[in-house]
C-alpha cells in the first residue's frame, strides 16, 4: 500500500520538525518504526522517555502480569489538564453518581487500548506514534481532552510473538504466505500467559491483567473507549459503526456517535484511498469485549480491525497481490487513533451531556435481581467479582419476592433470608447489572461474534429471581466465618463438599499427606445431616503427632469449618468403616498439550489448575506423548481440540490400556467427538437426518443464514443430573450448561449418564439454530464410561469456558479427585 500524503509521511520521518526536543519513535529506537517489532521492554522505555521529557504527560505503573512485564498507562493532555487531573476524575464520576457532588466537567476522556492478543502486534507501534504526535503537532486536541493510553495490554502474548517472528524471520523479510515466518506455532502469541483470550475477560475478570487494568477503569469511567486488533491478511481496515446485533441498553446516541467517528476516520482513508469496512462482523451484544463492557458503562466502546495478525510479519503478500506491510499497519491504527482523539475533541460537551444521560437507569426492565444464598462459597465468587467491578449490593430480608425464576423460567415466588443476595439496578452501574443478570438478551440478529448467552445466575449456579420491582433490602449481612479449634478426642473431623473452594482444600490436604475419604451416601451424626462427597478425615489414616495442628491450620487457611465428632457409628446412613466410605489418594494428573489441542481450552484447564485448585499437574505435549510411561499418572485430561491425526490405534490402545489399569480418562468438550463412535469406547453419535432435497435452491446471500441453523453459539440449556453418582457430588437434581455447538450423544447404554437432557430439554436463554436443536433433547451432557479398573469421562460441554462458568468446575474436580481415587495402580 503506498503511502501519498506528506501529512502521513511526517510520522514516520528522522528529524521531524515537529519534534520540538522530543525524539520521534525511530529516532528514539533507531530504526524506522514497521521495519521490526518492537520488543515489550523497548516500548515501556520510550514511554518513560516521552513522560520524562514533556511535562503534560504522566505515566503510572498498573500492575505486572504472571511474567513479570509491566504494565503502563499514560495521560496526555494540556499541562493546566494534567495540574489538574484528580479534579477531571472526580468531576467525571461525579456524572455518574459514583461520587457524590455535582460535576461541571467539559473535557473528553479517550482511552486507548492497544495489543490485547499479543500477535496482532502492529498496534503497539502505533502507540508510539500515536503518543508522539499527540504531544507535538496535535496538542490543541488536548485542550479540551485527557487521552489515556495504554501501549501494550498483553505483554506476555507479544513477546511470545515478537521473540518467536525475531528467529525465524528472513532478512529482508519473505512476504510469501508459504514462507514459515508467517506461520506462528502452537500454542501462538494472541493469549496471554495462561492462553486466555483477554479481549473475552472484561467482565469476567479471572486474568491478572484484567484485574489490575479494570481498577483503573472504574476510577475513570471514560467516555471513548478503543480496542485496536488485527484480522486475517485479506481483509480491509474495519472501524465504527459495529454490526447488529447492538444490546438493547446501548443508547441511540451511542449509536449515532460511532457513526460520526466513522465518518471522521473515512475522510482520512478516502484521501488515501485506503479501503475499509463498517457495520459488519463484529456487534455489540456480548459483555465482556473491549468494546461491549465499555459500552454497557456509558461510554462508546469500538473495536479497530487492521489487516495481519500473526500472517503478517513484517510483510506479507495478500491473495490480491499487495504487499501489506506492518508500517502500513502502524499507519492505519495510528491514523484511526487521532481521529478518534480529534472527533472527541469537537465534541468534548455533548460527550459529557450524553455520558451523564447514560447512568439514568430508571427505565429498566428488572429493579432487583435476588440470589438464593444456599451455598456461602458461591455467595463470596459472585460477591468478589462484584466487588471487582465495583456494583453495589445489598441482603435480603426475611420473607418472600415474587418475580421471574431463572430455575423454572416462569413468574414464581422465592422465600429469602437475610443471607440471600440482592443486586438493585437502580444505582450507577445498574445498565451492567441488568447485561450481566437478564434472564435472556433480546436478538434481533442470530449472526452475532460470540456466544449469546451469559447470565450470572445461571453461570454461578444460583436459584434466583428478577424482579420488575425494587426488592426491600439491608446493607448488613448476618453471615459469619469461624474458625477452627483443634479436638484431641474427635475420632474424625468432616467437611462439606459443595464447592471448588472445597475441592481446594482437599487438594491441599493431599499435597500436606493428610489422607481424606469421601462418604458415597447422605448420613447424620451428633443431630446433623451430611451430603453426599463430604470429606471424613480419620484419625485412623492419619496416625502422625503432628495431625491435628496441620489440618486445623489448613481449614483455617482455606476458612473451611471442620466439624469433630467423637465416633463413626452414624445416626442415619452407614458407617465411617463402610465401603461406601472410600480414600481418596494423591492424584498424578496430566494434561494434554500441542499442536492438536485448542490452545484456550488447555490454557483453562492449566489455570484452573494452577490459581483455583492450586494442584499440581504435569503438562505433556502431543510431540513426544507416544514415548511417556502414562502408567505413572492416575488421571489424563485432553482438552477441546482435532485429533484427527493424533488419536491412532496405537494411541487409543494406549489410553485403553492406561484406563483398564485404574485410570480416569476424562475428555473435554469437543475432545469427547474423538473418542465417539471410536472400537473399544461406548460414546455413538446421535444420528442427524439428512435434508431429502438433493439440489440447493438457497439464495447465495442466505448461505451464511442457513448455515447457522446447525449451530448453537453459546446457549443455555437445562439438564437432569444424578446425584447419586460421585462425578455429580455437590449438585442438584438441574444443572444449566452452556452448550458451543451442535454436536450431540447417545445415551450411554455401558456406563452412566450422570448429566444429560431429557425428551422436553429447551435453551434457555440464547440463540440456538433450529437444526441443531432438534439434537439436543435425549443426549448425553456427562457421562462416565467404566472400562477394567478405570473410566472415561465424557464432559461433552466446556465447563471451564473463559473460567467464567463457575457452577461447571466441580464436575472436574470430582473427576479428578472422587473417580478411581481409591484404587492402587
Amino acid at each position: 500500500m503506498k503511502i501519498k500524503s506528506l501529512f502521513l509521511l511526517t510520522f514516520l520521518t528522522f528529524g521531524s520538525i515537529l519534534s520540538q526536543g522530543i525524539k520521534s519513535p525511530s529516532e528514539f529506537l533507531g530504526y524506522e518504526i514497521g521495519t521490526r517489532f518492537t520488543r515489550h521492554h523497548k516500548v515501556v522505555d520510550y514511554f518513560i522517555y516521552v513522560s520524562n521529557t514533556v511535562s503534560n504527560i504522566k505515566l503510572e505503573k498498573y500492575g505486572e502480569t504472571n511474567e513479570n512485564r509491566p504494565l503502563y498507562l499514560a495521560y496526555i493532555s494540556s499541562q493546566e489538564n494534567i495540574n489538574n487531573l484528580e479534579r477531571i476524575r472526580e468531576s467525571n464520576l461525579a456524572q455518574t453518581a459514583i461520587l457524590e457532588g455535582n460535576s461541571d466537567n467539559k473535557t473528553a476522556i479517550v482511552w486507548l487500548s492497544y495489543n490485547v492478543h499479543g500477535n496482532e502486534a502492529s498496534s503497539t507501534e502505533a502507540s508510539m506514534l500515536t503518543i508522539y504526535e499527540l504531544v507535538t503537532d496535535k496538542k490543541a486536541w488536548l485542550e479540551n481532552t485527557v487521552v489515556i493510553m495504554d501501549p501494550c495490554i498483553n505483554p506476555d502474548g507479544r513477546d511470545r510473538y515478537v521473540n518467536w517472528y525475531n528467529q525465524v524471520k528472513n532478512t529482508p523479510f519473505n512476504s510469501s504466505q508459504d514462507a514459515k515466518e508467517h506461520h506462528e506455532p502452537w500454542p501462538g502469541g494472541r493469549a496471554n500467559h495462561y492462553l486466555f483470550d483477554l479481549n473475552r475477560d472484561w467482565a469476567w475478570a479471572t486474568q491478572v491483567e484484567t484485574q489490575q487494568r479494570i481498577a483503573i477503569y472504574n476510577k475513570w469511567m471514560p467516555h471513548i473507549h478503543v480496542d485496536f486488533h488485527e484480522q486475517g491478511i485479506n481483509s480491509p481496515y474495519y472501524f465504527a459503526p459495529a454490526a447488529e446485533p447492538f444490546h438493547e441498553v446501548i443508547t441511540d446516541w451511542q449509536r449515532d456517535f460511532q457513526t460520526k467517528i466513522g465518518k471522521n476516520h473515512a475522510t482520512y482513508f478516502d484521501k488515501e484511498g485506503w479501503l475499509y469496512f463498517t457495520k459488519e462482523s463484529f456487534d455489540l451484544l456480548y459483555p465482556s469485549y473491549g468494546d461491549t463492557y465499555p459500552t454497557f458503562m456509558g461510554a462508546i466502546g469500538m473495536t479497530y480491525e487492521q489487516s495481519g495478525g500473526s500472517e503478517g510479519g513484517l510483510g506479507v503478500q495478500t491473495d490480491e497481490g499487495e504487499v501489506l506491510t506492518l508500517k502500513d499497519r502502524a499507519i492505519h491504527h495510528m491514523t484511526t487513533g487521532l481521529s478518534t482523539v480529534e472527533i472527541s475533541s469537537k465534541n468534548a460537551e455533548k460527550l459529557n451531556t450524553e455520558f451523564k444521560k447514560f447512568f439514568d437507569n430508571k427505565d429498566l426492565e428488572y429493579k432487583s435481581f435476588v440470589l438464593k444464598n444456599d451455598n456461602q462459597d458461591k455467595t463470596n465468587r459472585l460477591k468478589n467479582l462484584l466487588d471487582t467491578h465495583e456494583i453495589k449490593y445489598e441482603y435480603a430480608t426475611n420473607g418472600s419476592v415474587k418475580g421471574y425464576n431463572y430455575n423454572t423460567q416462569s413468574e414464581e415466588k422465592l422465600n429469602t433470608s437475610d443471607g440471600d443476595l440482592v443486586v438493585h439496578t437502580n444505582q450507577p452501574k445498574g445498565k451492567m447489572v441488568e447485561v450481566l443478570f437478564e434472564p435472556k438478551a433480546k436478538l434481533v440478529d442470530s449472526l452475532t461474534y460470540d456466544i449469546t448467552a451469559w447470565s450470572i445466575p445461571y453461570a454461578h449456579g444460583f436459584e434466583a429471581i428478577a424482579s420488575k420491582t425494587k426488592v426491600n433490602s439491608s446493607k448488613i449481612s448476618s453471615t459469619k466465618n469461624n474458625l477452627n479449634t483443634i479436638d484431641y478426642d474427635a475420632y474424625a473431623y468432616i467437611s462439606k463438599w459443595n464447592s471448588i473452594e472445597d475441592a481446594a482444600f482437599l487438594g491441599d490436604l493431599l499435597q500436606q499427606n493428610i489422607a481424606p475419604r469421601y462418604a458415597g451416601k447422605p448420613f447424620s451424626l451428633e443431630g446433623k445431616s451430611y451430603d453426599r462427597g463430604t470429606l471424613i478425615i480419620l484419625r485412623n489414616d492419619n496416625r502422625t503427632e503432628e495431625f491435628d495442628k496441620k489440618l486445623i491450620e489448613i481449614a483455617n487457611k482455606h476458612e473451611r469449618n471442620v466439624q469433630p465428632v467423637a465416633t463413626g457409628f452414624v445416626d442415619t446412613g452407614l458407617d465411617f468403616g463402610s465401603y461406601s466410605v472410600k480414600p481418596i489418594k494423591k492424584q498424578k494428573v496430566a494434561l494434554l498439550s500441542g499442536e492438536e489441542t485448542s490452545s484456550l481450552n488447555f490454557g483453562e484447564v492449566w489455570h484452573f489448575f494452577e490459581t483455583e485448585l492450586k494442584y499440581p499437574i504435569t503438562n505433556l505435549n502431543s510431540d513426544y506423548f507416544s514415548s511417556v510411561d502414562i502408567s505413572k499418572y492416575d488421571v489424563i485430561i485432553i482438552p477441546e481440540g482435532y485429533y484427527s491425526s493424533f488419536l491412532t490405534t496405537e494411541i487409543l490402545d494406549k489410553l485403553s490400556s492406561f484406563v483398564s489399569s485404574g485410570g480416569t480418562l476424562i475428555a473435554l468438550g469437543n475432545a469427547v467427538n474423538a473418542f465417539a463412535d471410536k472400537k473399544g469406547f461406548a460414546l455413538k453419535s446421535k444420528g442427524v437426518k439428512k435434508d431429502s432435497t438433493t439440489f440447493n435452491l438457497t439464495r447465495y446471500e442466505d448461505l451464511e443464514r442457513k448455515g447457522v441453523k446447525n449451530l448453537i453459539t453459546g446457549a443455555i440449556f437445562k439438564s437432569k443430573v444424578d446425584v447419586t453418582h460421585p462425578l455429580a457430588f455437590g449438585y442438584k437434581k438441574d444443572y444449566f450448561s452452556l452448550k458451543l455447538s451442535g454436536d450431540s450423544y447417545l445415551y450411554l447404554q455401558d456406563g452412566f449418564n450422570v448429566a444429560y437432557f431429557d425428551k422436553d430439554s429447551k435453551n434457555v436463554s440464547g440463540y440456538a439454530g433450529s437444526e441443531a436443536v432438534k439434537q439436543v433433547p435425549e443426549s448425553l451432557l456427562f457421562g462416565e464410561e467404566q472400562k477394567g479398573r478405570g473410566s472415561v469421562v465424557y464432559l461433552v460441554d466446556n465447563i471451564l469456558l473463559r473460567s467464567f462458568w463457575n457452577n461447571g468446575k466441580l464436575f472436574l474436580a470430582n473427576a479428578v479427585f472422587l473417580l478411581n481415587s481409591d484404587i492402587i495402580k
